[in-house]
């Protein structure tokens, strides 16, 4: 009992650390990050520079899932998304929005280097790194009704500010992301000798950080999900993230769990649990309050328009299901076709060459096996031997 016990938990290891290739695979590359830090910091220079007394203390920093460490690469191109802030302390209320917006595309204007790059959105700028990233800049000024470090930022029509508060936000996730789950069993069934009798392959590896990996997985699993339906129903990714981190943080406080894999399954399927639902007037009202600002509700287009919310209930349920699918896989097969169907083919297609790789190489230095319940192993023991020039037998 104690070795099946093993087999299953080095099996779900197994998965893990091929999630963790996947989520590495659709991040932003620590060289792109510096890239990307380089010259947001040389846009801010620029703007800061500017002769408008409307910019004299501007200063640009990241938010979103940059600041988060939740980035991931979109589906209908090669950039990733950098969202920054541009922040101008000493700005009144009354100043309009579309002042300042106008006032920070006049100065990028000025340099030729943006000038071929720079595209107007509805509530920001844009600069446009061909097969980087592109980094959209929104201006801010500071709110003076919330004491945290809240900012006030464009609505969407740019005609009056809202509240937001980007860098409460980003320390209040990461003290969600610091904490740690109880995994109870895995000094004991994960000892040092049971690992050298089931190896598996690939090697057991951790999330790096299990909040930042769950957020990537819903976040591109919702693109996979809504990139054959209408993709303007899909949940926005600061609904994921913060529904995401207040299940993390109940997870982390309520349950012990065998694995990571576990907790990944549990933060996915708890999700719902912190979507406020009231009846307003006789219609269903949703809220996903931000905690670090007052006023702010993520959710508030779903209130205008309800489709928003089915939307989401409908994937979390084909998330849900996927996730807690992988709790009981065994095999690559099996694995990839489910990781190629809810995670999309490139990144899958680029970690399993790997994996095939490491089999390959394994099967050529006699070490490869197949062991009960947990698929291909890499290693002796209990497994079975497979010659050097078969197939990859149950896989």
């Amino acid at each position: 009992m104690a070795s099946e016990s093993a087999a299953e938990l080095l099996r779900k290891a197994q998965v893990v650390g091929i999630l963790e290739l996947v989520c590495q695979a659709l991040e932003l590359t620590a060289s792109q990050y510096d890239l990307a830090k380089s010259r947001y910091e040389s846009v801010g220079s620029w703007l800061a520079e500017s002769a408008n007394a409307l910019l004299a203390t501007a200063t640009i920093y990241p938010q979103g899932s940059v600041a988060l460490g939740t980035t991931v690469k979109p589906l209908a191109r090669d950039e990733h998304d950098v969202d920054l802030i541009c922040f101008v302390r000493g700005l009144d209320v009354n100043l309009p929005p579309a002042a300042l917006k106008y006032a920070i595309g006049q100065r990028l204007r000025e340099n030729a280097h943006y000038r071929d790059r720079l595209e107007e959105m509805a509530r920001c700028w844009r600069l446009k790194y061909q097969n980087d990233f592109h980094l959209d800049i929104t201006p801010s000024i500071k709110n003076p009704n919330c004491p945290s470090d809240g900012e006030l930022v464009p609505d969407k029509k740019v005609n009056q500010w809202k509240p937001s508060n980007p860098r409460g936000y980003q320390r209040w996730f990461q003290e969600f992301a610091q904490l740690q789950p109880r995994i109870h069993l895995a000094r004991d069934t994960l000892a040092e000798g049971v690992r050298a009798e089931l190896q598996p392959f690939p090697e057991p590896t951790r999330l790096k950080g299990i909040l930042r990996r769950a957020v990537q997985l819903v976040k591109r699993h919702r693109d996979i999900h809504f990139q054959k339906l209408d993709l303007d129903l899909r949940p926005i990714s600061i609904i994921l993230t913060t529904l995401a981190a207040k299940s993390y943080a109940r997870c982390v406080a309520a349950s012990e769990y065998e694995s990571e894999l576990d907790v990944l399954n549990d933060v996915v399927r708890l999700m719902p649990m912190f979507i406020e639902e009231r009846v307003v007037q006789g219609r269903k009202q949703w809220f996903v309050w931000n905690e670090t600002t007052a006023g702010e509700n993520f959710a508030e287009k779903w209130n205008k328009a309800p489709r928003l919310a089915e939307a989401f209930f409908e994937w979390h349920a084909r998330a849900s299901a996927d996730m807690s699918e992988l709790i009981g896989i065994v095999g690559l097969d099996r694995l990839t076709k489910n990781l190629r169907e809810s995670f999309g083919d490139t990144p899958v297609a680029k970690v399993m060459r790997e994996v095939t790789d490491q089999v390959s190489h394994a099967r050529r230095d006699g070490r490869l096996s197949v062991a009960a319940s947990v698929g291909l192993s890499v290693g002796a023991g209990i497994a079975t031997g497979v010659r050097a020039n078969t197939f990859f037998g149950r896989v």
